[in-house]
């Protein structure tokens, strides 16, 4: 990056150039769209969504590492069409793999009627599941905004403050919050851990029809056509425009860094590296589903490699051709084996819990994600939101810059278009 390019005031006519064309980057050219601003996003992949894609295998939908949209996200509800991506939710609760066995845990305030097998499960004690609900209120208490105030320590230190055991942590927490979290250890944020538990607690968990990419290029089709450009890759930037691999030279009005936190790092030199969570993801097709209900399978036996797994057919059936069901598993970090040897040793993990029928599963496809997630441990949120204004002219948005979620990547992606447009009003721009 050159900070010897002197800044170009942001004219109306001048481009305002977003590198990365992830949900940050489309959220901000979206904001900056509709307030009149022209805006051009260099994406270096051949499709916006960064980390949030959708590929097409053999007829299933392929989730770039599994994830979720929480309905409950303010961000979400206030810039996406819900209807628009037809959703459909998990089932309110989660299936527990312990001592050989499955427990079923529901949530009371929306599945009552399973409430009471959920009491006695062997998550944790009956003293537990009050305690849950005491967190479900405290967390729901106030604003969004308020959580992110509130005293930051670790997520297991929050736990045990709360007064949760040791059975309950290990066998639902640690596998439920690491999969979220993408955190085994809980080492993350508390902040995070809250405001994750009442997303949970106040909306669903689901899928859109065409896949979790559908969110990026629902957001990409509300832009002016040729505002997205494909096969771009940025390599230096600075304040009037970017240098791409090629060698060529883009102009425009500004620059927003709209990429993930080590490469939004290397680029501007002025934003630090978050530090990087990774997750491994297997997905197989299966003639016969594991198991037919739309719920989280999680592993509470505190052994093996897996940490969740579902079949996302079972939530959306057009996740897989007609007669098929696909199976997602998620293991937490990077793992050493090859995906040979990933692949078996998740089939027999799945074998003991489901049967020999596993090892007719035909695998469709392994991702390694080295940055999943932004690094959230303590002083990670705090202060809960970072800068995306580095200097006029250069701005930088993601997840890194508010929190790992959907909802964060949004947030920031609004945040830096506003930026951008405070400095046009206070250089007097005619046009606002």
């Amino acid at each position: 990056m050159s900070d010897s390019v002197p800044s170009a005031p942001v004219g109306r006519q001048s481009h305002v150039i977003i590198v990365g064309a992830g949900l940050a980057g489309l959220a901000c050219a979206l904001a900056l769209h509709k307030a009149g601003r022209r805006v051009l996003v260099l994406e270096a992949s051949d499709a916006p969504g960064g980390r949030v894609r959708t590929d097409k295998v053999d007829g299933f939908l392929l989730d770039r590492g599994f994830q979720v949209l929480l309905t409950a996200y303010p961000e979400a509800r206030r810039v996406l069409d819900y209807d628009g991506l037809r959703l459909r939710a998990f089932y309110p609760g989660a299936l527990v793999r312990y001592g050989g066995r499955f427990h079923k845990l529901a949530d009371p305030w929306r599945r009552p009627r399973d409430a009471a097998a959920a009491l006695v499960a062997q998550t944790g004690s009956v003293a537990d599941k009050l305690r849950v609900a005491a967190l479900r209120h405290r967390v729901s208490r106030g604003t969004v905004e308020s959580l992110f105030s509130r005293p930051e320590r670790t997520t297991m230190e929050a736990l045990r403050a709360d007064g949760f055991s040791d059975a309950v942590i290990q066998r639902f927490f640690r596998p439920f919050l690491g999969g979220v979290l993408l955190d085994p250890d809980l080492r993350a944020s508390s902040r995070m851990f809250e405001f994750v538990f009442r997303m949970f607690a106040q909306g669903d968990a689901a899928l859109p029809a065409e896949g979790m990419g559908a969110i990026a290029g629902q957001l990409a089709a509300a832009l002016p056509a040729g505002s997205v450009r494909t096969g771009a890759r940025v390599v230096a930037v600075d304040d009037t425009g970017v240098r791409l691999a090629t060698g060529e030279r883009v102009e425009g009005a500004c620059v927003v860094v709209a990429t993930e936190g080590p490469e939004a790092a290397r680029l501007t030199g002025g934003v630090t590296d978050p530090g990087s969570r990774a997750v491994a993801c297997v997905y197989f097709a299966a003639a016969e589903p594991p198991l037919r209900e739309p719920i989280l399978v999680l592993n509470g036996e505190g052994s093996g490699i897996v940490n969740n797994m579902c079949v996302p057919s079972a939530v959306q059936p057009s996740y897989a051709p007609s007669g098929e069901a696909l199976v997602s598993v998620s293991v937490l970090g990077m793992p050493a084996q090859s995906d040979a040897d990933l692949e078996n040793l998740i089939r027999g993990e799945m074998a003991a819990w489901f049967g020999a029928g596993v090892y007719k599963w035909r695998h469709l496809r392994t991702y390694r994600i080295a940055h999943a997630q932004p690094d959230q441990t303590p002083p990670a949120l705090d202060p809960p939101q970072r800068p995306v204004r580095l200097r006029r002219g250069l701005y930088v948005c993601g997840d890194h810059r508010d929190n790992a979620s959907i909802n964060g990547a949004l947030v920031s992606g609004r945040r830096a278009a506003d930026a951008v447009l405070a400095d046009v009003t206070d250089a007097g721009d005619p046009g606002l």
